[in-house]
């Protein structure tokens, strides 16, 4: 393949490959890296600090330097782009190449390709999920199994909405000037320059997802990142559209600013459930049992501190005319009538209580799920394509009521939830290992924010020496007995032994270690998997 000098491709080269990585293409990506590597390191350092503070005894607030931005009632952001006026029901998966064509004929509203949560980064599902959405814009991803089934896109399918990688990893598979490149950078470049204009003569446009920021300067550098992104290309100014996922608690206090940042592009905001709950423990996880959660199971939307979280996402969304979004439904449908019941009624149950908040759509993870979201929308929105109006000026939230983990409604955490959380945790990172990225356990649709909640669960509980319903103590010995035993039960069920074995390492690690670690899927984990799939 010929390359630009200055980028070396460490990943194998499969059939089409080429078709992406172009040498235009690569350069673009160089290009990109030139101008914003350097900043993203800094803000990565910030990062880095604010832990420090925190771990340290610090707290959060809204900022007083940026108060003004709070407090002007006159700016708006641009607002939905074509095909995302209406976003009442979205679902989200990787971007394979049958869950493409199974997405788009959905019935949902958006779908959401994502290369960051529900994929597993291995070369070939970055670069083969690119070539998938460039083959799904073309109409040319018809696929037909070995056994006859055949997949094809119908007429008017769901408007594709790209999830690239968080800021904070990183791509071992391209080095650009001998370092790895920013997986941010190469997932949305890539993208951008073979879909972008392939989306507007569409009538659609370049739409993404912005995962993990923690502040607005975050959001101000993916602003940068697209006004120089359109100007290399040639694209108009402010035809990209991005919508937040609010999913730490550090941006919580930072909405209205994350949103001036992005103005001339934002489209909303996103209500990240499970990396938030991961996000407040992670940041205060040196503070002691007061932030000790119970089991995750029982931490829905309903409790306090969520609430306030989800109505300030709201009123702070219509408030600019930006689209609030709720979380993801990531209940799969079963085939025990009774079980089906039970899961259709909860997803049911969340979606009627989003719509009733004032959110302007959802996400679910699985197609069988897009008609009981859409009709708890359909009851509040009608014919309307959102509910912009309903500036939810009755909501009031404060930095304790953000932080206010102390006004649970559920007790302690149970021996049953540390086994579950174990059970979970390894099932998906041996599949994680294995190269699924969105995998199917106990009835739920799984990704790495699940991973994400359930190891940092286990290294509180077991940190703080956490006492279970029932009187026994969470402890170190005790998460070991649990992963022992769940990783016989996977043996027993024909898994790979090196990828479980493997599986059993990092969450150890990252569960019983002294400190804990900001996310699984750091740099060194990053070169992990690379060092286990070339073993494998």
């Amino acid at each position: 393949m010929n390359q630009p000098s200055r980028t070396e491709v460490l990943g194998g080269s499969e059939e089409r490959f080429d078709e992406i990585l172009t040498p235009d293409a690569l350069s673009f990506l160089a290009r990109l890296h030139d101008e914003f590597t350097a900043r993203r390191a800094e803000l990565l350092a910030e990062r880095g600090r604010r832990a420090a503070a925190l771990a340290a005894g610090g707290t959060l607030d809204f900022l007083p330097e940026t108060r003004a931005v709070r407090e002007d009632t006159t700016w708006r952001v641009v607002g939905a782009g074509p095909g995302l006026a209406d976003r009442r029901v979205e679902i989200t998966g990787p971007p394979e190449r049958r869950m493409a064509v199974n997405a788009l004929n959905s019935g949902a509203k958006v779908w959401l390709a994502d290369f960051e949560d529900a994929t597993s980064p291995t070369w070939h599902n970055l670069i083969g999920g690119q070539l998938n959405l460039v083959d799904a814009i073309e109409r040319r991803i018809d696929d037909t199994t070995p056994e006859g089934k055949r997949y094809r896109v119908r007429r008017s399918p769901a408007t594709i909405v790209v999830r690239p990688r968080g800021w904070h990893l990183d791509e071992q598979h391209l080095l650009i000037d001998g370092r790895p490149a920013v997986g941010a950078l190469v997932d949305f470049g890539l993208y951008l320059f073979h879909c972008g204009r392939r989306q507007i003569e569409r009538g659609s446009g370049p739409y993404f997802y912005l995962p993990k920021l923690e502040n607005h300067l975050e959001a101000r550098l993916w602003n940068d990142v697209f006004t120089f992104a359109q100007a290399e290309l040639g694209v108009p100014h402010g035809t990209v559209r991005a919508t937040v996922l609010i999913e730490t608690i550090t941006a919580a206090f930072e909405m209205d600013e994350i949103l001036y940042e992005l103005r001339d592009h934002a489209a909303g905001l996103n209500a990240g459930r499970w990396d938030y709950l991961f996000s407040l423990i992670r940041s205060f996880a040196q503070h002691g049992p007061r932030y000790v959660l119970p089991d995750r199971a029982t931490l829905t939307m309903t409790q306090p501190f969520l609430r306030a979280y989800t109505d300030l996402l709201v009123r702070t969304c219509h408030r600019r005319g930006a689209h609030a979004i709720g979380g993801m439904a990531a209940a799969i449908p079963q085939r025990d009538p009774a079980a089906n019941a039970v899961a259709l009624a909860k997803v049911r149950a969340d979606k009627e209580r989003e719509a009733g908040d004032g959110f302007d759509g959802s996400w679910v993870a699985h197609p069988g799920l897009v008609d009981s979201c859409r009709t708890a929308f359909d009851a509040v929105l009608g014919d309307r394509p959102h509910q912009l109006e309903r500036t939810r000026e009755d909501v009031e939230v404060t930095a304790a009521d953000l932080l206010g983990v102390h006004r649970l409604s559920v007790g302690l955490p149970t021996d049953q939830g540390l086994r579950a959380n174990v059970a979970v945790a390894l099932r998906y990172l041996t599949a994680w290992l294995g190269g699924s990225g969105a995998v199917a356990v106990f009835g739920l649709m799984e990704d790495v924010a699940t991973a994400e909640i359930a190891r940092c669960q286990l290294w509180q509980w077991q940190h703080h020496c956490t006492r279970l319903t029932g009187g026994s103590l969470a402890t170190p010995d005790l998460v070991r007995r649990h992963i022992d035993r769940e990783r016989a039960a996977l043996l027993a069920e024909g898994a790979d032994p090196r990828l479980v074995d493997n599986a059993v390492r990092i969450l150890e690690e990252t569960a019983l270690g002294d400190e804990l670690p900001a996310f699984l899927t750091t740099e060194a984990y990053a070169r992990h998997l690379v060092r286990v799939r070339t073993a494998a």
